[in-house]
């Protein structure tokens, strides 16, 4: 039995969670409402204010998504109570990054100034010049645009100048010595 998959979610109060045809879940909260559709084979049901979800078999196939199909329906629910947020921070001399509208400007070395547009549902705030914080439901949604954030200079490791994640740990090179 999957150790993650055979632990039942809780539904907090204020969420709806509604199953549709094809194991389509939807759940709205007070965040907003997301929908997902999951493998047709696993089996979610509600019981009382918890959902279970359980496999049909012992296939491989079924064992490897059993314990995904709960996470993702637990992030669902995460998402619409909580929501979830990345923080990036941006080291270098003269990086930094600013708010202008729907976009985030960011100087990070280039000729240039690169614009990143908000996409619907994420939400991006500038705390300070070198810190970004991205909001949103979709836990994935989130990461990925985190990640191509970070993407547009991520961090070298002999000085540690690039966009980074604040809790990611850069190794750093010693560079060269110099021989005569």
């Amino acid at each position: 039995m999957s150790r993650i998959g055979r632990h039942p979610i809780s539904i907090p109060a204020g969420v709806e969670v509604s199953f549709g045809e094809g194991n389509l879940v939807t759940v709205k909260g007070p965040k907003g409402e997301l929908s997902h559709k999951l493998h047709p084979d696993m089996k979610i049901e509600q019981q009382g204010s918890e959902i279970i979800v359980s496999r049909p078999s012992e296939d491989k196939l079924h064992k490897s998504l059993h314990g995904l199909t709960r996470t993702l329906v637990a992030n669902m629910i995460e998402g619409v109570t909580h929501g979830f947020k990345k923080e990036l921070e941006v080291n270098g001399v003269g990086y930094r990054a600013q708010k202008q509208g729907n976009q985030l400007v960011l100087n990070v070395g280039f000729s240039h100034q690169v614009f990143i547009d908000e996409i619907p549902g994420i939400t991006i705030d500038v705390p300070d010049p070198n810190k970004v914080v991205i909001n949103g439901i979709d836990k994935q949604l989130v990461g990925q645009f985190a990640a191509d954030v970070r993407k547009r200079r991520p961090p070298e490791p002999y000085k540690g100048k690039g966009i980074k994640y604040a809790t990611e740990v850069i190794r750093r090179k010693e560079g060269k010595t110099g021989s005569k």
